[in-house]
């Protein structure tokens, strides 16, 4: 078994619950963290880009309880119990991506999707973007399929077949669309 087949999601992880203004209230474990209306925890989205303007995008793995077989964006988590978000960010791309690479932070917002009457994200998340050209080993307890695709490509396929996608990817991309292209553009180019 490689370093990059081995289970690293748990539904007894310990996440960390916040508030309204992002302040640490307690934790719990992931998948009461998910049940029913969902309770508000911290969470993290990371978005790939390559020398070419394509961004990474995974296919959750089937196994997922929430959007499962969903494309999303290129890497998303949670920080655990006593665990910095930069240090969890980097720690779950390497875990189901096999990369390593600077991230820079754009915005934190708040969502609520329900998947179904009993399982949602509650989240506080952080989205983050990051440049990468090496080589992808997927985890295949996290991602089915993965390819990249061009940032005009994405935006029109969020747009034709929405369903195909998680309720942050969509909401993440407007925003950095509308509010953080220039930041795209920057880090491509550099």
């Amino acid at each position: 078994m490689s370093a990059n087949d081995q289970q690293v999601s748990f539904d007894d992880e310990m996440l960390i619950l916040v508030n309204e203004n992002d302040e640490v209230i307690g934790y719990e474990d992931k998948l009461t963290c998910h049940e029913g209306q969902g309770l508000l925890h911290r969470a993290f989205s990371i978005f790939i880009f390559n020398d070419k303007g394509e961004t990474l995008l995974q296919q959750r793995s089937k196994q997922k309880q929430l959007w499962p077989l969903i494309w999303s964006n290129s890497c998303c988590s949670h920080p655990r119990k006593g665990e910095e978000l930069e240090n969890a960010v980097q720690r779950r791309l390497a875990e189901e991506l096999g990369l390593s690479t600077d991230l820079k932070h754009l915005f934190t917002f708040q969502y609520h999707a329900q998947y179904n009457p009993g399982l949602a994200e509650r989240e506080i998340c952080a989205v983050y973007i990051g440049k990468s050209n090496g080589p992808v080993t997927v985890n295949p307890n996290e991602i089915a399929d993965w390819k990249f695709v061009s940032i005009n490509e994405l935006t029109r396929e969020l747009a034709k077949n929405p369903e195909q996608y998680s309720p942050w990817l969509k909401m993440e991309w407007e925003r950095m669309m509308l509010e953080h292209r220039e930041d795209i553009e920057a880090l491509i180019r550099g």
